[in-house]
């Protein structure tokens, strides 16, 4: 049975409490609103940006920048007085600048650490009162190049490296008491090329993920029974470059 057999096969069953989804606005975090919707869930987005239903699920809605540590918790605590204490947390946010170290301005390269590792970090760390509490459980979002490491994306590599090591090391100190996973996704087709030099955009002849399917595997592994774990996770199409 596949991992899209499986979650149809318990989509009917409605999700406990809210999902924070980080970057659900758009990509991968839109899908997965999307999906936890179509599960009877309530999935509130956290995101510079407001959702769109058009991007596959509106969901419910705090804005924040997630690149600020200290707006990043104040807005996990402004969901928690709206919407109640969440179930689950999905860090789908991500961003990039690609580049040669000595050519990508500094604060730009510092942006993208800053949301994709402190943001992660800030969020899962605010919210982890109420999943202990519950029961609850994580998934972070890292990266084929959280493992693979290439030329002209420092920033990238060293923030979902960063995500990788930070993972393992929240699933060894909430063993027993947190639900955690590690999502290592290939490239999708998603806005996330998009603005790039040519040079830094998939080639024509690249085959890239559906994120709905991206998103499937997320909600397989919040569906999980108590005290069972998928650990890590890579998803990707069979060519993906960067992998293995």
């Amino acid at each position: 049975m596949s991992v899209s057999d499986v979650v149809r096969a318990i989509e009917g069953t409605p999700l406990d409490g809210p999902v924070l989804v980080t970057g659900g606005s758009s990509g991968l975090g839109a899908a997965v609103v999307a999906a936890v919707t179509k599960r009877g869930g309530t999935a509130v987005v956290l995101d510079r940006q407001p959702p769109h239903s058009a991007d596959g699920g509106a969901g419910e809605y705090v804005q924040v920048d997630l690149a600020d540590p200290a707006a990043a918790v104040a807005a996990v605590e402004r969901s928690v007085q709206q919407y109640g204490p969440p179930t689950a947390v999905v860090t789908a946010a991500g961003t990039d600048a690609c580049g040669k170290l000595d050519d990508v301005p500094l604060d730009a390269w510092t942006r993208v650490v800053a949301v994709n590792l402190l943001g992660t970090a800030a969020v899962v760390r605010a919210a982890l009162p109420h999943l202990k509490a519950n029961h609850g459980r994580v998934v972070t979002v890292a990266s084929t190049l959280g493992i693979k490491a290439v030329s002209d994306a420092t920033a990238y590599c060293a923030s979902k490296f960063g995500v990788v090591g930070f993972t393992r090391a929240l699933a060894a100190e909430t063993a027993g008491e947190v639900g955690v996973t590690l999502l290592v996704p290939g490239g999708m087709t998603t806005h996330f090329f998009d603005g790039r030099p040519e040079q830094y955009k998939p080639g024509p002849d690249a085959v890239l993920n559906d994120p709905a399917h991206v998103a499937e595997a997320i909600l397989f592994a919040l569906g999980q029974p108590a005290r069972c774990e998928l650990r890590e996770l890579v998803v990707a199409v069979s060519t993906e470059s960067s992998w293995p």
